[in-house]
């Protein structure tokens, strides 16, 4: 007998035993189900300018309350937020928030300037269940929903979360299945996640520059054809890596980063360049 149950939500599909816990340590089986642990774990919570999320071109200059749990799909070596993405109900603190709760804490926080919620920090679409269900109540009060996703999530969990979504900025890691299988992700699956928000909501595109990972100019210049293809508006930033976590090559040289803006720019009429 097959005692095994397959999580859905990413492109890991996951296999799990009874009280086995997937890839992204926040999903668990349970009774011959697939629950969240992370659902209403609140690690972080901050008002942001809009622009730190990055988002350049939507609604500048106003700020969003910022969400973070923990656990990630991924496995960046580089990652800038290890303690939490890599991190468990056993290491991390966390705040219990109902999905309620968190919306009025939202509506409260406009006197400050807020104008919604972004699910960010590590990767939110984990927590797909406590998002969904925040941002439906969150859509009916007017608040901003804004998602900052390495965009692992398959696509009939996706396009239901896509009708609430009002941004996204998607970190596009690099730009090949090889640099992918390395980072314990899935190329098409994030190219697909990218071509579905842009149909539906506002979206912006994170790339880090990662010596030996994303630095190559050939895989620049596909990466802004493919984008310019959707649009060749959409924004692109451009940011510096620094050594962290597991990964200690030597911070991208500035010059290399100002040359792969010049080529993504052949092809997209926005591209930035941010932490230098």
């Amino acid at each position: 007998m097959n005692d095994k149950v397959t999580c859905q939500l990413c492109p890991h599909y996951c296999k799990l035993g009874e009280s086995q816990i997937g890839f992204c340590g926040a999903r668990k089986a349970v009774q011959g189900e697939v629950r969240s642990l992370n659902y209403g774990k609140i690690t972080s919570l901050a008002l942001d300018p809009i622009e730190k999320k990055p988002l350049a071109y939507f609604r500048p200059g106003s700020y969003i309350l910022s969400v973070g749990s923990f656990g990630c799909n991924m496995a960046c070596p580089f990652c800038q937020n290890y303690e939490i993405a890599k991190g468990n109900l056993d290491s991390v603190y966390v705040r219990d928030m109902t999905p309620e709760e968190l919306v009025q804490l939202a509506i409260a926080e406009k006197k400050r300037g807020n104008i919604g919620l972004a699910f960010t920090y590590n990767e939110p679409l984990i927590a797909f269940e406590f998002i969904l269900d925040t941002a439906k109540i969150a859509r009916q009060v007017d608040l901003e929903i804004v998602i900052v996703s390495n965009g692992q999530i398959n696509e009939p969990y996706l396009e239901q979360l896509l009708p609430y979504v009002t941004a996204w900025n998607v970190d596009l890691k690099c730009f090949s299945q090889e640099g992918y299988q390395r980072i314990g992700g899935h190329f098409e699956t994030v190219l697909r996640t990218i071509e579905l928000t842009q149909k539906s909501a506002h979206l912006e595109i994170t790339t880090l520059i990662v010596p030996g990972l994303s630095d190559d100019p050939d895989e620049m210049k596909a990466e802004a054809e493919f984008l310019a293809k959707l649009d060749p508006d959409l924004p692109l930033h451009l940011s510096r890596y620094f050594p962290c976590y597991k990964y200690f090559e030597p911070a991208t040289d500035k010059n290399l980063i100002r040359e792969l803006k010049k080529i993504a720019e052949q092809s997209l009429n926005r591209v930035s360049l941010g932490n230098m």
